[in-house]
């Protein structure tokens, strides 16, 4: 039995490579999805079984044709062709053109600095990779479309930023749409559609944290930036964490976690007016874009986001057990981390905290001002880090 597993590039007759196209016109068996099956001429005497997973296909390969498995795109990009190598060794492999190649020959660009993503079929966060400061191309299908990724970046703030979203690409009704995220999520496209995200300029930010005056700061107080520092590191923040911010106030401590896990998500919970305009201002000043402002109140507010992998607790206006009660309920191995500056505020926390684990930590910081060689103090912070207690 000959096996070859092929890409068909765009999907059409014309977008295959010669070498696949001698391939499949000396299959017995060619298998693969309805819609490329239906794209090939007929070739007398050849059988032709649509199907796509895996188990299905491997049941017709044992059938001992000479065959060709089909897919579309290529077979090293996301490609059903992985699954299949896996059950499928004694075979022989031809790649396809992807459409993130074909997409680029339109726009008459390379695309050898973009950040390649998978929407297809599969969970997919558009705002890390587009994070990342380089051009962002979406594979997209099922539940998410372009305008659906591209409505999730207007969210976060980035409704100005340039899309292409290519249509059909290698058929007739192929369409190439360039305009902004926030005009896309509003469109309906062809199922069959691809998305490039222009790149998103950020700051560089240092690896020690941002400097305290580099914040919009207004009215609101602020967490200055050695307990900022302080905070991410008995956070332990991980780059793909999800994290909330209790209590965010100028958003400086939401904005450095979310430059830490910059694979991941971070919700800024925030009730007052002037506090969420300065989040969402700093959000933008620092690129930020995966730090998500939540207006209102906590425990309340905390009911429809994400079970948290950390949480940091800036204020809790009397309801720090119904804020930990919540984190711990959607995750019961959840790190969690407060300040408090009053005994009694520590109190309350000792008390919360009494069945878990707790370091605690006292921060006094002192500044000398750069004309006087006087220290000035200022408040000394407590720093409550907590995590459930290991059983034995």
């Amino acid at each position: 039995m000959q096996v070859t597993l092929l890409g068909m590039g765009g999907g059409t007759p014309q977008s295959v490579t010669a070498e696949a196209w001698d391939a499949i016109r000396d299959a017995e068996l060619v298998i693969g999805a309805a819609r490329l099956l239906d794209a090939l001429p007929p070739i007398k005497g050849q059988r032709r079984c649509a199907a796509v997973r895996a188990e299905e296909i491997t049941a017709l390969l044992a059938q001992k044709s000479r065959a060709c498995v089909i897919f579309s795109g290529d077979t090293g990009f996301h490609s059903g062709a992985q699954q299949l190598l896996l059950r499928q060794r004694d075979c022989r492999v031809l790649p396809g053109l992807s459409s993130a190649q074909l997409l680029a020959a339109r726009l008459y660009r390379p695309w050898q600095d973009w950040t390649l993503c998978s929407a297809h079929g599969t969970d997919c966060d558009p705002i890390p990779p587009v994070m990342r400061g380089r051009p962002a191309f979406f594979l997209t299908g099922g539940t998410h479309t372009p305008a659906t990724l591209c409505a999730e970046l207007t969210a976060a703030g980035l409704g100005d930023v340039r899309v292409t979203v290519g249509e059909n690409l290698t058929y007739p009704e192929e369409t190439v749409t360039e305009t902004t995220a926030a005009k896309a999520a509003e469109r309906v496209f062809a199922p069959l559609s691809v998305l490039l995200v222009e790149a998103v300029p950020r700051p560089n930010v240092p690896a020690g944290g941002v400097a305290d005056e580099d914040f919009v700061r207004g009215n609101v107080p602020m967490t200055k930036r050695e307990v900022r520092a302080a905070i991410r590191s008995h956070l332990e923040v991980r780059r793909g964490d999800t994290i909330w911010d209790v209590g965010a106030g100028t958003g400086s401590v939401s904005v450095e976690l979310a430059l830490t896990a910059d694979e991941g998500r971070v919700y800024a919970v925030e009730h007052d007016e002037e506090a969420l305009a300065l989040i969402t201002e700093n959000r933008r000043r620092f690129g930020a874009w995966n730090l998500r402002v939540v207006p209102g109140t906590a425990p309340e507010a905390l009911r429809e986001l994400p079970a948290p992998d950390a949480v940091f607790i800036g204020g809790s206006k009397g309801n720090l057990r119904g804020i930990v009660d919540a984190a711990l309920a959607m995750n019961p191995n959840a790190r969690l981390c407060m300040t408090a500056i009053s005994l009694e505020t520590l109190s309350t926390a000792l008390e919360v905290f009494r069945e878990m684990d707790t370091e605690i930590t006292q921060i006094a910081v002192s500044r000398a001002k750069t004309n006087l060689r006087l220290l000035m103090a200022n408040n000394p912070v407590f720093l409550l880090a907590a995590k459930r207690r290991e059983t034995t």
